[in-house]
């Protein structure tokens, strides 16, 4: 018998009626053993979650106004799912702690609060041990997790516990400090519970079902992506992808350890799995790509020399001077006399005239340009390892569209094509893609 640890996400726990879902969820698998819940998020479009409200009443806290009334509401939603729940709880003890070292615990201790309270509430329904995250999650002083200690901890801790609730997104410094993740640092808590206890699933739920193929803020119903490995995540997460916290993926990766995406108000649905990287799971050929991504906000800095391919430590001196400048290089096409290095936008503000002085000092290229308003597309896919004519069919696809390409990169592994386009023609590039891979076959 395996074991499973399940995260549920803001507004899969935003309201009792949300709770219990989850609850039928948690309890309809027994290998479902260890929860880790986030604070309650929306409950509708123009509602606040709950970490906000404890952000805004910090902030008045520590500038010795009055938040009385602030926090009157998040203790009323709160005792608002304890009776809807039918609990026999009170979390008095617990609000009066919260108010009384809100202003001088720290920002951090204020936003994991929301997580601590919806921690005890969710045990006390299911019937499980609660396990404060502060027991179990090590940060070092400086605000970095110490995986080897938390790793430790979490095992010792829940060896001789059958269930238990292991609130997300916060832990506690060698010195005794609440810190906290960045935002969905919960995902990160349930990957780390998930390595500690061996999990052979890490289930990931929200209200989504499954990762998608492209944005579907760009492309009309995007269809699921049944199975992905680590590596095409990672690549479409750099373009921009935001389904899972980056750091969440690291300790389930390299344990082995799936994970399953899945969507709390449509539990039948399979969702998305991630999968290790390999072709083990089968379904390679089934189609060429996997996901389609695009982020604005590059730029190209061009440079033109004959001979260029002859002279011995060109690149390496170009490369320097963003070294100089603490400018990172995102992708390097060249040819044979021509050679553009392609950066983050917003690493150059205030460099760029100091960054081409010192690449025509460096170099001293024939033609030197910058280009703005660069937007890098992905399309990524373990199948087009084994598919002949990917990219004339990406490009022809750009074609049809009319969309001019500024850029080609292909990666060894020929897990992906980056393109570069105008900012202005991102969107219609991802649907023609989109098209031409996935509505064809539709």
């Amino acid at each position: 018998m395996g074991i499973k640890v399940v995260k549920f996400g803001g507004s899969s726990l935003a309201d009792a009626n949300q709770i219990k879902k989850a609850a039928t969820i948690i309890k309809s698998d027994a290998e479902r053993r260890y929860v880790v819940p986030s604070a309650p998020g929306k409950r509708f479009s123009d509602d606040i979650k709950v970490t906000d409200m404890l952000y805004a009443c910090y902030e008045k806290a520590s500038l010795g106004e009055n938040f009385s009334e602030d926090f009157a509401k998040i203790m009323s939603r709160y005792n608002e799912i304890i009776a809807d729940l039918g609990i026999d709880l009170s979390l008095d003890e617990q609000f009066d702690k919260i108010r009384a070292n809100l202003a001088t615990a720290g920002r951090e201790y204020a936003a994991s609060r929301g997580e601590y309270l919806n921690g005890i509430v969710i045990a006390k329904y299911l019937g499980y041990e609660f396990v404060d995250a502060a027991e179990v999650i090590v940060f070092s002083d400086e605000g970095v997790m110490m995986r080897r200690e938390t790793r430790a901890k979490l095992r010792e801790r829940l060896a001789g516990i059958e269930r238990a609730v292991i609130p997300g997104f916060y832990g506690k410094s060698l010195s005794g400090v609440i810190r906290t993740f960045s935002r969905g640092g919960s995902d990160v808590t349930g990957s780390l519970v998930a390595r500690a206890v061996r999990a052979s699933v890490y289930e990931n739920w929200t209200d989504v079902s499954g990762i998608l193929v492209a944005d579907p803020r760009v492309v009309d119903s995007p269809i699921v992506i049944p199975v992905i490995t680590y590596k095409e995540l990672r690549e479409l997460s750099y373009m921009g992808f935001s389904v899972l916290h980056e750091d969440a993926i690291f300790p389930v990766r390299t344990a082995g350890i799936p994970i399953n995406i899945r969507n709390t108000n449509s539990p039948e649905d399979a969702g998305t799995m991630i999968v290790p990287d390999s072709d083990t799971d089968g379904d390679v050929a089934t189609r060429t790509i996997t996901g389609i991504a695009g982020k604005k906000g590059f730029c190209a800095i061009n440079m033109e020399k004959g001979m260029m391919n002859s002279e011995v430590g060109f690149v390496r001196d170009v490369l320097n001077v963003f070294a100089d400048l603490g400018i990172n290089v995102e992708h390097m096409p060249s040819g044979i006399d021509t050679l553009s290095i392609i950066a983050d936008a917003s690493s150059l503000e205030g460099k760029q005239e100091q960054l081409l002085s010192a690449l025509r000092r460096a170099v001293n290229p024939d033609v030197l340009e910058f280009e703005p308003e660069i937007a890098m597309l992905a399309v990524v896919g373990r199948g087009m390892r084994k598919t002949r004519g990917t990219a004339a069919r990406i490009f022809a696809s750009l074609a049809h569209g009319r969309i001019n390409v500024k850029m080609i990169d292909q990666g060894s592994s020929e897990l992906n094509v980056i393109v570069g386009v105008h900012e202005n023609d991102l969107h219609q590039a991802i649907r023609c893609i989109y098209d031409a891979f996935i509505s064809s076959t539709l």
